[in-house]
């Protein structure tokens, strides 16, 4: 039966990711509002989509293949009305080094393999664990992200051919050395006006897409002077399509490495993207399962036509939002606009100066950074600042997949170590208002509480085991459990080990207090049974007190309270 269940609601879940009625009835509600968003994102997109085609290795026509195709299937499939898909700059970080390895036949196999990789991770319901990424390993992964992008453009601003290698900061450094050499000034030119145009621009009226203009600029401009420059060329009728024919069976384990590494970028970007479209909107939420699906099936398709991988594209989107999109037809219609353009204007597209494209990169690089957002998290705790810097350093240094890894880990390692800090085990007095003077003072003597508040687990468990095990001089210790949160294995065994010890000592040991939810974990490594069968475990404090009184008096130790009100 529960079997039966269990398949049901996969089968429910796997049927909730594919397109549904309400999003074609969105699709109408505001068509022209949308058609203008979607045009305004395409003018947008152009010479980004160009540019970062350039940049992964594989040419500008694979970048609008990947934002023709891409753009449609991420909007038509993907979990936010919002979201505008296609070649991105963090994506082609990731690619350069894929195309030195495999060449370009391999970057569309690493393609295909991400988009299958996303499907699956759709199906097992991971997108709602992205949302456990801390804010300040996001913003040193753009930083990162930022800098190798700067990086990658250099030896096209400086109109040089690109040198071998796989660290970006090599690379450029070398770039500037040949420049040094052989300085090409028509191309640094180039770069530099369409950067500062963009970014003076942008400040002045945002609504303007100068990326656009300025590209046209230069490039009418560069025809005209007959400058010296590199440019596109024309696009090719055919693009290279998906083989493993280039593959020995040493070579397979790296391409599925770099297949997850795609995958997981793919999958953090998106989300991100569709978060922030969110949350720049009222009464949008996205689905994040959906929206790797949707990226899946985008990355399966686009290889097929020459793409690159695809994700979610924070920049496009926040234009998209912004010129008044409510539904998918704008992202839909980005796409369209795009597929006329690569179809009637391809000789144009072909003059545009590789400079100028590298000029809108460079621009785009340092757009990315939000000087504001980094202080703020700079300015809040060290360990913010830290783990911000050390994924920015980590993402330059070694693969983004890997910075995001490490900044995670670091960043559950400091949670983790605040946790263990806020986790106290303190020393209370006991109420002993009703008894005799005499034998309060005794009881305090022997008899001691001490109160555990926050999490009972490996972390903090060690300093627990070491403050009770200094306990001296008393007959009895009572530990009120009420204020745990949680126990974990570790913590279990190391409060049997203390009672142990504290019994071996011919101290009792009652527990007062425990929660329902702790009994697996307590009773897991024999501490509950024992306990409860020697009558040693309850419900409140107080009755552990007078079990406590009664047992000294058994003893000896306190005499019985008759005598010790007659002696008085």
């Amino acid at each position: 039966m529960n079997t039966t269940a269990t398949g049901i609601s996969r089968l429910a879940h796997l049927l909730r990711l594919l397109p549904s009625r309400q999003d074609l009835a969105t699709m109408g509600r505001r068509p022209r509002q949308d058609l203008i968003a979607g045009l305004t994102v395409a003018v947008v997109a152009l010479p980004l989509a160009l540019g970062f085609g350039v940049s992964s290795g594989l040419g500008a026509a694979a970048g609008l293949a990947t934002a023709i195709v891409a753009g449609a299937l991420a909007a038509l499939l993907g979990g936010s009305n919002l979201q505008v898909s296609g070649p991105t700059g963090a994506m082609t970080v990731v690619l350069v080094p894929i195309v030195h390895r495999f060449g370009p036949a391999g970057v569309l196999t690493v393609g295909l393999l991400a988009g299958v990789i996303l499907v699956l991770l759709a199906a097992a319901r991971a997108g709602r664990y992205m949302q456990y990424v801390p804010a300040p390993v996001v913003e040193g992964f753009t930083v990162g992200i930022a800098a190798v992008i700067f990086l990658q453009q250099v030896p096209a601003a400086l109109g040089v051919p690109t040198p071998h290698g796989e660290k970006v900061a090599a690379v450029a450094w070398q770039a500037v050395v040949e420049f040094a050499q052989a300085p090409n000034w028509p191309a640094i030119a180039v770069a530099l006006g369409v950067a500062v145009t963009m970014l003076t621009g942008a400040r002045w009226k945002p609504a303007v897409p100068f990326s656009l203009l300025a590209v046209g600029a230069v490039t009418v401009l560069a025809a005209l002077a007959h400058l010296d420059v590199a440019r596109i060329g024309a696009l090719p009728s055919t693009l290279p399509a998906p083989s493993l024919a280039f593959l020995d069976r040493a070579a397979v384990p790296m391409l599925l490495t770099s297949a997850l590494a795609v995958a997981a970028l793919a999958a953090l970007e998106s989300l991100l993207s569709a978060t922030v479209a969110d949350g720049m909107t009222v009464g949008q939420r996205h689905d994040p399962d959906r929206e790797l699906f949707g990226q899946g099936i985008a990355n399966l398709a686009a290889p097929l036509f020459g793409g690159v991988p695809a994700t979610a594209a924070i920049a496009r989107t926040a234009v998209n939002v912004r010129s008044g999109a409510g539904s998918r037809l704008a992202a839909l219609t980005h796409a369209l606009v795009l597929a006329v353009i690569m179809l009637a204007a391809a000789p144009l597209v072909a003059h545009i100066p590789l400079a100028a494209l590298a000029g809108v990169l460079l621009a785009t690089a340092i757009r990315m950074v939000e000087v504001g957002s980094l202080l703020a998290l700079a300015r809040s705790t060290r360990s913010d600042a830290l783990l911000m810097v050390l994924t920015a350093a980590a993402t330059l240094a070694l693969d983004l997949v890997a910075a995001v890894g490490i900044g995670v880990v670091l960043a559950a390692f400091l949670a983790v170590r605040k946790i263990a800090q806020a986790a106290t085990l303190e020393r209370v007095p006991l109420d002993v208002t009703d008894h005799h003077a005499e034998e309060a003072s005794l009881l305090a003597e022997h008899i001691v509480a001490y109160r555990f508040d926050g999490p009972l687990f490996f972390a903090a468990a060690h300093r627990f085991l070491l403050e009770l095990s200094e306990v001296a001089d008393v007959r009895v210790v009572i530990l009120r459990m009420s204020g745990v949160s949680t126990v974990d294995g570790t913590g279990a065994t190391v409060l049997r080990d203390a009672i142990e010890r504290l019994e071996h000592r011919g101290i009792e040991v009652y527990l007062s207090g425990v929660r329902p939810e702790h009994d697996k974990a307590l009773a897991a490594i024999g501490v509950l049974p024992r306990l409860r069968r020697d009558g040693r475990v309850f419900a409140h404090t107080g009755e552990a007190i007078a079990v406590a009184r009664t047992h000294l008096h058994h003893t000896g130790v306190l005499a019985p309270v008759s005598a010790a009100r007659e002696g008085v």
